[in-house]
């Protein structure tokens, strides 16, 4: 079905091109309206209840999906076109707006969820002061329990249980923590006058929903903020307590929880046969939702966050974001880029934001100041850390001239500051940048004060996964590069370099090589290399046995990149019975000087020539020798009922 553009200049404080807009998005337009939210609502509801409406306003998203479920009519679509480009100090804005009618056009798909259940079993853990009050108001809807961190009164009321104890350890997430405490003491109901603790007893183990800390000390877990069930608040602050005590009252019912990765198993260069290689997504998980599993990782859906900064690091796109997944991204920023730039708008720069700081900094620098540039296009993600140096360098390849990524107060921005650094290296250069600011005046005042400069290369259709898209919008990036451009530390591309003299080519690099970047050759002896498919794990530098393998972080924009290179190769040894060649040559020479006739095993020379020999030749020489440790008498011969009878007739 054709969709239905439902326009509204907000009490004439925007102005609009409604033909300009159709002709760029092929949209049917309405005419302009004024108050589409008040005066108007009657125009609104005919335009959803013929089920095509995209409106205009997300300001009152709220008020038209009721009246889209008032009249059982399918949830209309929404796009901001004042805030983000409206109320604006440029006139301009006919291609901005026509890119982001388009982009809202883009079906998200959908993704996978999880069950959560809560049951309302509580903890509040904290001194009685502030804990048992915060109790009385919860008991009436939640089953609670009060882990006291003082000495303090015991109550007399029965409405929730009271408990001590020290060495306290959680796990866990919303509808399951668990918990264990050693020195547990439990409220003793019986008896007369003021209340008693039982004695003390050690290994107590038990489950919660929810969990509320009024302690005031160190968070139980990394990243409190992030852990799904787990309300902290100062116990100090009297405000943040009830705040705390809400939302706990709010967590009873069955809850879908996005998974927001997928995980490869088969892709992962954690480790390989004990030898540890890449550790990005365990160093940088800020929940600890990711945990070693032999050679794999892997990754617990209860406790992740979505922050995305694992599928940002991930060298081998083994954990992909996957709410939505990375595929759509890429097909908003291509949107944005084709129709802006089809629409007549020039030099396009991109601002990435979360949904929350961002998008309140865009509106407030709108309605109180000069907005965004007619050039800026903002593009809401739901993982700001996940946006990595892939989709930086993708964005410019598919036409932005300059990315800009607003920092939010809770963004993961060690991994931001890392994929910007690569993503400038890689071809990026003074295009890249984060903005780390909380003025909107201020970042009205940055944008307009900045103009990048055009981007005269050839854009990409973005296929495949991330790295290979990273490799394509570097090599668009890069089209005169004669050279490898070099890349900071930990960077997952690059060269591996070998030392020719100290390698003995064993091999063990290559059959230990989690993304076959390393090869042997089937031959001879070689040891191969190919180095867009090196992850820069440092698995082959950390199992040679001889330390001859030094990483070397590059990247490779040429066609050269994707061949095999030799990195060592010597003659092979030729069997002196069979000529059959096997072995390295220096390698077996070296083993003749050291043990034929001097090694006890080795002392005659019939016994150093099996050095010498291939397996199949040695097999048989051993076999057919006097001495071979298989070797038995002779079978005896078989009787017979002649030699029975022979024997009876003799005896």
């Amino acid at each position: 079905m054709a969709k239905h553009l439902i326009l509204c200049d907000c009490l004439g404080t925007q102005k609009i091109d409604a033909a300009g807009l159709s002709r760029a998005t092929g949209l049917k337009c309405s005419k302009i309206h004024t108050a589409l939210c008040t005066r108007e609502t009657s125009v609104a509801a005919a335009a959803i209840s013929a089920g095509d409406a995209v409106i205009a306003c997300r300001q009152e998203q709220q008020r038209f999906e009721e009246i889209a479920s008032d009249l059982k009519a399918p949830r209309p679509v929404f796009v901001d076109i004042r805030d983000r480009a409206g109320w604006a100090d440029d006139a301009q804005i006919t291609p901005k707006m026509a890119a982001l009618v388009a982009e809202a056009l883009v079906q998200a798909p959908a993704f996978k969820t999880v069950d959560v259940t809560s049951e309302g079993v509580c903890l509040i853990i904290g001194a009685a002061a502030v804990a048992l009050p915060a109790a009385e108001q919860l008991a009436d809807v939640l089953s609670v329990t009060v882990l006291m961190t003082d000495t303090g009164d015991l109550p007399l009321s029965r409405k929730f249980e009271i408990i001590r104890g020290r060495n306290l350890f959680v796990a866990g997430s919303l509808g399951n923590f668990r918990i264990q405490l050693d020195a547990l003491e439990q409220l003793d109901p019986g008896g007369r006058g003021d209340r008693a603790m039982t004695a003390p007893r050690d290994g107590a183990e038990t489950r919660c929903d929810v969990i509320v800390d009024l302690a005031g000390g160190t968070p139980l877990f990394p990243a409190p903020h992030k852990r799904d069930g787990y309300l902290r608040a100062d116990p100090g602050n009297p405000a943040l307590v009830a705040r705390a005590v809400f939302e706990a009252a709010q967590l009873v019912a069955t809850f879908e929880k996005p998974l927001y990765l997928s995980m490869e198993n088969s892709l992962c260069a954690h480790s390989r046969a004990g030898q540890t290689g890449c550790t990005r997504c365990l160093d940088i998980c800020p929940t600890g939702a990711i945990m070693p599993d032999g050679d794999q990782v892997v990754i617990d859906a209860n406790i992740c966050a979505g922050c995305g900064a694992c599928s940002a690091l991930c060298p081998s796109g083994a954990i992909t974001y996957d709410a939505p997944p990375v595929s759509h991204l890429y097909r908003r920023i291509q949107t944005l880029a084709e129709t802006f730039l089809g629409a007549g708008g020039v030099n396009p720069r991109l601002l990435v934001h979360d949904a929350d700081h961002g998008m309140e900094m865009i509106s407030l620098a709108a309605r109180y100041g000069r907005g965004l540039p007619a050039d800026m296009i903002p593009l809401e993600v739901t993982a700001l850390a996940g946006f990595g140096h892939a989709e930086m360098l993708a964005a410019m390849a598919m036409g932005f001239c300059h990315v800009d990524i607003l920092l939010a107060p809770q963004t993961e921005r060690e991994v931001l500051e890392r994929e910007c650094a690569l993503a400038v290296a890689m071809g990026g250069r003074d295009r890249v940048r984060l903005l780390d600011m909380s003025d909107p005046e201020c970042l009205s005042a940055t944008l307009y004060a900045h103009e990048a400069e055009p981007l005269a290369i050839a854009t990409i259709l973005p296929m495949g996964n991330r790295r290979q898209i990273a490799r394509l919008a570097g090599k668009a990036l890069n089209p005169k590069a004669a050279a490898p451009l070099p890349l900071p530390d930990g960077a997952p591309y690059g060269a591996v370099i070998v030392d020719r003299d100290a390698c003995t080519l064993c091999l063990s690099c290559a059959s230990l090589c989690p993304s076959g970047a390393l090869l042997d050759n089937p031959d001879k002896p070689q040891l191969r290399f190919q180095e867009d498919a090196c992850l820069q794990c440092g698995i082959c530098a950390t199992v040679c046995p001889e330390s001859a393998i030094t990483l070397a972080p590059r990247f490779d924009p040429n066609d050269t990149a994707l061949g095999q290179q030799i990195l060592n190769e010597e003659e092979p040894f030729c069997c002196i019975e069979c000529g059959k060649p096997f072995g390295v040559k220096s390698t077996v020479e070296k083993i003749m000087a050291k043990l034929a006739g001097k090694h006890s095993m080795f002392s005659d020379s019939g016994t150093g020539r099996l050095i010498q020999m291939c397996d199949d030749c040695r097999i048989r020489t051993r076999y057919h020798g006097n001495d071979n440790p298989m070797q038995s008498n002779d079978r005896p011969r078989m009787r017979t009922t002649d030699d029975y009878l022979d024997y009876r007739r003799d005896h």
